[in-house]
């Protein structure tokens, strides 16, 4: 049976990978800066994504980097809405990056199609925020909080760990009214874990699927991939394809990716590989 998502505006199907493109309107991204922090130039930066393939986007107003400083829920809301007005009629869906309940619910009313919350919806609040909408929900396991998860990531078994978190998180939306059908799930790579534990993760994919929810992998030019190359974050292109295409082979629905055309090239080449070429 092919998965299926409902994400405010549209029902999203899976007959390939789907590719979610960044767009950070911060001024302290760990890997683009302040390159999109105006409003003009994050609407042209949107665009550029969408002809490329992108998907969806999905927009941060607040930098989720290891050691980033929080955003006044109406700082992180005066960022957005504009943004989020002059993309709506471009006909993709449109994903927020936020854990604040208040913004939740402004971007919801303002036309956002998904949530996509690094703290799995456990802010008070935060089902309630979402539950009576038609929104995506994209769930993240985080060990932590940004500005110290990257201190000391401890776990037993980090697979058991993050998909025994997730499955809580699940029943949880499911208590608070929340159909099967608008959840995504995330590992949260980079997220209170370390460079071992995250391709650890990537590794055992599959083993973290349960109940048939779609996966998104999100390890775009992360240090995860730094850590390997020894390259700095503009300059994990490589890096970061082959960690999205590694997801995709594990059973990822959808990758979250600064570089979408590249990242596309690589899905299209690999499923030619595997399902052949109609002369």
């Amino acid at each position: 049976m092919t998965q299926r998502l409902q994400c405010g505006r549209f029902e999203l199907t899976f007959e390939r990978p789907l590719v979610m493109g960044i767009l950070n309107v911060t001024p302290d991204s760990f890997s683009d800066g302040a390159l999109h922090f105006a409003t003009d130039d994050a609407i042209r930066h949107a665009r550029q994504l969408v002809a490329e393939g992108a998907d969806l986007i999905d927009i941060g107003a607040e930098s989720t980097r290891p050691g980033a400083q929080p955003v006044q829920a109406d700082e992180e809301i005066s960022r957005l809405l504009p943004v989020i007005e002059a993309l709506r009629p471009m006909g993709v869906p449109l994903s927020v990056d936020t854990f604040k309940p208040d913004v939740m619910r402004r971007v919801i009313d303002a036309g956002a199609d998904m949530i996509n919350d690094i703290f799995g919806f456990r802010q008070p609040g935060a089902i309630q925020a979402v539950a009576g909408s038609r929104c995506g929900l994209c769930v993240m396991h985080m060990q932590g909080e940004p500005r110290t998860m990257q201190q000391s990531p401890s776990y037993i078994d980090v697979v058991a760990e993050v998909r025994a978190f997730l499955q809580t998180r699940v029943q949880a939306l499911h208590d608070g009214g929340v159909a099967a059908s608008r959840i995504l799930l995330d590992p949260g790579f980079g997220f209170g874990k370390t460079p071992a534990q995250n391709y650890q993760l990537l590794r055992q994919l599959h083993d973290l699927q349960f109940d048939d929810y779609p996966w998104l992998v999100a390890l775009s030019r992360k240090s995860m991939i730094g850590h390997v190359t020894g390259r700095p974050a503009p300059e994990r292109l490589g890096g970061s394809v082959a960690g999205a295409l590694a997801g995709v082979m594990r059973g990822a629905a959808m990758v979250r990716v600064h570089d979408v055309a590249p990242t596309l090239d690589a899905i299209k080449v690999w499923q030619t590989i595997e399902n052949g070429i109609t002369e």
